[in-house]
């Protein structure tokens, strides 16, 4: 199962995805693919669009990525909300293999 915890409720400093989906153990992992694609995107806008230097851990099946100040989180805002947002869409139609959580920053 793919695990996506972002930190924070209303005001969001980042995420951490693990896991993988182990949906299509003997072919493409699909859902896999597309978690990783819209994190990666996150992740590269935050460093290489906006300029931001977030911690990040980037392992195999392991993204982690938080911002360190509020006015940096106010920056990544529509970011975050809208990497929330489709990842909770996509964890509706897969809901066995995807969980996306919020915890306190």
């Amino acid at each position: 199962m793919i695990k996506v915890a972002f930190f924070g409720t209303d005001l969001l400093y980042g995420f951490h995805i693990k896991g993988h989906s182990d949906m299509n153990p003997e072919g493409p992992e699909v859902l896999c693919a597309s978690v990783s694609s819209a994190a990666y995107m996150t992740a590269n806008t935050v460093t290489d669009v906006i300029g931001l230097k977030p911690v990040m851990l980037i392992k195999d099946g392991n993204l982690y990525l938080k911002v360190k100040t509020e006015s940096e989180a106010q920056q990544c805002r529509v970011l975050f909300d809208g990497l929330q947002l489709h990842l909770r869409e996509i964890a509706k139609q897969y809901p066995k293999y995807l969980k996306v959580t919020n915890s306190e920053v």
